[in-house]
């Protein structure tokens, strides 16, 4: 199993415009595409899945027993997260507990130093994940997508890849969340190999710079692809070299190519050439990770 996961420092770049292009093209097999970008997932836009099934996706949250509770305060001193108060007012007379399920990170400290045993751990959901078939044979899909109002992307993320990645997959392609926030860094490890998308804009070098030093520190090895070539002036050419990432591909600033997008295409789809574009830039990467595994 091949993964490849593509990431970006800055929204808007581009990534599943990659990342649904390289799914196209890959090599027939047992492929599959997770579109881990669960707060905004939009690769089905363009891959068009089919028979799509949901399950929800759940996190524990405390559930107090009010019968039990003495209201000792031991749980809110022991959370980390500020995710259950308790009021304890003698003068007034007046008590009471409260949970916040958005801030609960579902780490069960609370029920474990309850010395009374009133709190229990009770599913709360979180958002849903989604499966189903690319058509013509195109492989699988699948995505998370968070509940609004929910704040935690991970544990969607941590399903999803659990979920999903325990099969004999041929390739995985993994479309990231932008930045590199916590679930960047669930979406990226275990992987074979990182695509850093970017922009020759200042924002763009900006965030392009963080998301190279997070694959640094993760240990995996990465390219740049450049998207909108020609829109700016930054010159990464010079900072593919000084950082030792090799630039694999570049997609021109065109505004057929946007048009096409914005209907919903995919790029492969909309403009055929770029099928050759991606084989060679699915045959760089396979170099790469064997370099990687020699090395």
């Amino acid at each position: 199993m091949i993964k490849i996961a593509v990431a970006s420092g800055k929204g808007g770049t581009g990534k599943t415009t990659i990342a649904t292009s390289l799914m196209q093209t890959a090599p027939k097999g047992n492929n599959l595409l997770l579109d881990c970008d669960v707060e905004a997932p939009n690769a089905h836009i363009a891959l068009k899945p089919e028979s799509l099934s949901t399950e929800p996706v759940h996190k524990l949250i405390p559930h107090v027993d009010r019968d039990l509770c003495t209201y000792c305060g031991k749980c809110a001193q022991e959370c980390r997260y500020n995710a259950i108060s308790v009021f304890n007012h003698k003068a007034l007379a007046q008590q009471n507990i409260l949970v916040f399920p958005n801030l609960c990170h579902a780490c069960g400290v609370c029920s474990a130093v309850c010395p009374e045993k009133a709190i229990t751990e009770i599913k709360h959901q979180i958002g849903t994940i989604n499966f189903g078939n690319l058509p013509d044979g195109g492989g699988k899909f699948a995505n998370g997508e968070l509940k609004i109002g929910s704040a935690l992307a991970t544990p969607i993320i941590e399903n999803l890849k659990k979920k999903y990645l325990n099969e004999p997959w041929d390739i995985v392609i993994l479309d990231s969340p932008p930045g590199a926030s916590c679930a960047v860094v669930e979406t990226l490890k275990n992987t074979d190999f990182v695509i850093l998308v970017t922009e020759p804009t200042p924002f763009g070098l900006h965030d392009l710079l963080i998301a190279i030093q997070l694959v640094k520190n993760m240990g995996i090895k990465a390219g740049i692809v450049i998207n909108r070539d020609g829109i700016g002036n930054i010159d990464l050419e010079k900072i593919s070299k000084e950082q030792n990432l090799p630039i694999l591909m570049r997609i021109p600033m065109k505004k057929e190519i946007a048009q096409h997008l914005a209907n919903g295409e995919s790029l492969v789809g909309a403009f055929p050439e770029y099928y050759e574009k991606f084989n060679q830039l699915h045959s760089k990467i396979n170099q790469l990770i064997t370099i990687g595994e020699l090395s």
